[in-house]
């Protein structure tokens, strides 16, 4: 078989799964073989395909025609410009210094029991979260989206999610803990594996590799994965561990992980607010989907989130700690559903909730010109001022 044409099956594989438009032979621009006949310029132009520009407005977040490669012209302006926004906001684990954390870690009464076992079941969820939602992103979300400019940011929330990965291995190693038991704990630990379980299907469902769009049926799982992923992984079920750390640099404990636990919140919010933009604008251009029954069927999905996730708070804060408690996250975690739930046109599932943690806003929303525990400067990025949105 000819280089060229085990080529051309393999890219036309490649599209049948969502990765690129298919090519034809003559798109190739592969030269004839030497026995077939030259065919005149005349003929040459009478054969070829019709090349037709891509134009904005045919442009599509799911089951898009036109050319997944080419960038621009812009339509989705919104995913350009926050792709820039994390760009602005770059930053690596090594740049934190942890030696104060080392010190307080290793001295005996430098943090209670309590405080300690926040600190590994935190780092024993989040080590795999990111890594799922990687993988969700690479190898599932990514092959299903057919607007560049939304492709773009995935791209760069996918290398984030190595960089929070990262993170939480810089921690682990900074502080001497046991290896095989926090990167072991989604297994082991029965309020992580809950979480993972709840997950895992949604992800599984659009990496299958006979999955595709097209139909009713699979543009609606689709659309309900990035529901899970953007508005329930990413947007709540984050939310206690991010509470607890974040409440450790408070009380100036822990700080080096903190400032990392900051950054990653700062990341966390950006993803979440792609997410839901990209889940709006496909009911916008899919009004179809958003049917009564779909939504009611969210609107579970919801529900049973916030009640892992509180149960994640009891396993975590078995008493009081840092001036919290879990049933203080009930509300919490009901109110960010709420949230949630009116971004993407659902009716608040828990009125009148009210934000236990006010602080928690103003570390998302606020810019400031050094780090809240004043460590070192926030402003480590490649270019503009920070950006919290």
């Amino acid at each position: 078989m000819l280089v060229w044409e085990e080529e051309v099956r393999t890219l036309s594989k490649t599209a049948t799964l969502g990765a690129a438009p298919s090519l034809q032979r003559d798109e190739l621009q592969v030269p004839p073989s030497p026995s077939a006949p030259r065919a005149t310029p005349a003929a040459a132009a009478a054969t070829s395909p019709v090349h037709h520009r891509v134009v904005a407005a045919d442009k599509r977040i799911i089951n898009g025609k036109t050319d997944v490669n080419q960038l621009v012209p812009f339509k989705y302006k919104w995913a350009w410009e926050k792709y820039l926004a994390t760009c602005s906001n770059h930053w690596m684990p090594q740049e934190i210094n942890m030696s104060r954390d080392i010190a307080t870690w290793k001295d005996p009464n430098g943090l209670s029991d309590d405080e300690r076992r926040i600190i590994k079941r935190n780092l024993g969820f989040f080590v795999t979260a990111d890594s799922l939602a990687a993988n969700n992103i690479v190898l599932g979300t990514y092959r299903h989206i057919t607007a560049p400019e939304c492709r773009q940011f995935l791209l760069r929330q996918a290398f984030e999610e190595a960089i929070h990965t990262h993170a939480y291995q810089y921690i682990v190693e900074s502080l001497g803990l046991d290896e095989s038991e926090i990167f072991n704990a989604y297994n082991e630990v029965k309020s992580i594996r809950d979480k993972d379980e709840f997950l895992i299907p949604f992800i599984n469902a659009i990496m299958d590799p006979n999955f595709v769009t097209g139909t009713p049926e699979a543009d609606q799982k689709l659309l309900k994965s990035l529901i899970v992923f953007a508005c329930l992984m990413e947007g709540l079920f984050f939310y206690v561990g991010f509470t607890q750390i974040l409440s450790l640099g408070r009380q100036n404990k822990m700080t080096g992980a903190a400032e990392q636990y900051q950054y990653i919140l700062r990341d966390e919010s950006m993803h979440c607010n792609f997410g839901i933009d990209l889940i709006n604008t496909i009911k916008l251009e899919n009004p179809q989907l958003w049917t009564p029954s779909f939504k009611a069927e969210i609107k579970s999905l919801f529900e049973h989130a916030v009640e892992l996730e509180y149960r994640y708070a009891e396993d975590t804060m078995p008493r009081g700690v840092l001036g919290l408690n879990a049933s203080m996250f009930k509300g919490y975690l009901r109110y960010i559903a709420n949230r949630r739930a009116t971004q993407i046109g659902l009716e608040a599932l828990y009125p009148n909730e009210e934000n236990p943690f006010p602080w928690m806003s103003e570390m998302i929303d606020l810019k400031k010109e050094r780090n809240f525990f004043e460590t070192r400067v926030i402003e480590y990025q490649t270019g503009g001022a920070l950006s919290w949105d």
